[in-house]
């Protein structure tokens, strides 16, 4: 029995071949092209995480102690202070 081979010498089709690797490099191009956009699209994408982390530090920054009983005031407002203790009467007990 004979096996099949495609590139012997008598059954050799150069064109066929041809237009093989003419689609294989039309592939490579477009594979390439996508792999490109995708390493750009990457490259901004990390650049909007890191200012949305900058932002996100920022307002953590601002947070009040936790054993601070101040109100929260993350716009940056002049809030003073409330206080119910001082609100009250004093009592005498």
């Amino acid at each position: 029995m004979n096996e099949y081979n495609p590139l012997s010498s008598g059954d050799v089709d150069l064109d066929g071949l041809r237009a093989s690797i003419q689609r294989l490099s039309e592939k490579i191009v477009l594979v390439s092209d996508a792999v490109i956009n995708l390493s750009q699209n990457r490259i901004q994408l990390e650049g909007k995480i890191e200012g949305a982390q900058k932002r996100i530090q920022h307002i953590l920054s601002r947070l009040p102690e936790q054993s601070d009983g101040r109100q929260l005031n993350l716009l940056g407002e002049a809030i003073p202070p409330t206080n119910t203790e001082d609100d009250s009467e004093p009592t005498t007990h």
